[in-house]
């Protein structure tokens, strides 16, 4: 059975920076593509970043590029998400995703504030 949990949500004030975790389980998880996704309040779920399973290959959205880095730890079974100079308009729940299976997390809360 696939699972997949995000932790490491939280409050932070306007530039500070966070790390999201989603730990992995009930498939081989280096073979696959990984996504982050995040949706805020009152809008549509919206993609973040994603990494491909077989070449680490990464792709950032617009509004996150140059502040966000998506990686991962295989041997950990685990997906991440480095966020710095977080903006308040980075406020969401984000959600890990599997693209390729339609799989998703439950989402952890990021809230950017002073």
């Amino acid at each position: 059975q696939v699972q997949l949990v995000e932790t490491g949500g939280g409050l932070v004030q306007p530039g500070g920076s966070l790390r999201l975790s989603c730990g992995a389980s009930g498939f081989s998880f280096r073979s696959y593509t990984m996504a982050w996704y995040r949706q805020a309040p009152g809008k549509s779920r919206e993609p973040v970043a994603t990494i491909q399973g077989y070449d680490n290959t990464a792709e950032y959205s617009d509004a996150v590029k140059g502040r966000f880095t998506i990686s991962t730890d295989n041997a950990k079974r685990t997906l991440y998400l480095y966020m710095t100079n977080l903006k308040a308009e980075d406020t969401a729940i984000y959600y890990c995703h599997m693209p390729d299976a339609g799989y998703w997390g439950r989402g952890t809360q990021v809230t950017v504030s002073s």
